[in-house]
């Protein structure tokens, strides 16, 4: 968004989504949806899959951070 200048508000209206949406993502309140990601890769000229893939790092990257030291030692457990 900072890019192109835009707020939040401008981006959700540009792809018909809720301001809300964009805000709670770029908060990291709310994961990208696939419909949010054909939405974002039309109006980007990026593709969907590429919104996809970054939602699926930042929910591994989250994810092993909130798991620690736990994941090691269930791992070695198994």
């Amino acid at each position: 968004m900072a890019a192109r200048k835009l707020g939040a508000n401008r981006l959700a209206l540009e792809i018909g989504v809720p301001s809300g949406r964009i805000t709670d993502i770029a908060n990291g309140q709310r994961g990208i949806t696939a419909d949010t990601a054909l939405r974002l890769g039309r109006w980007l000229g990026t593709s969907a899959q590429f919104w996809m893939n970054l939602e699926t790092r930042y929910d591994l990257i989250v994810t092993k951070e909130r798991l620690g030291r736990r994941l090691t030692i269930e791992a070695r457990a198994a």
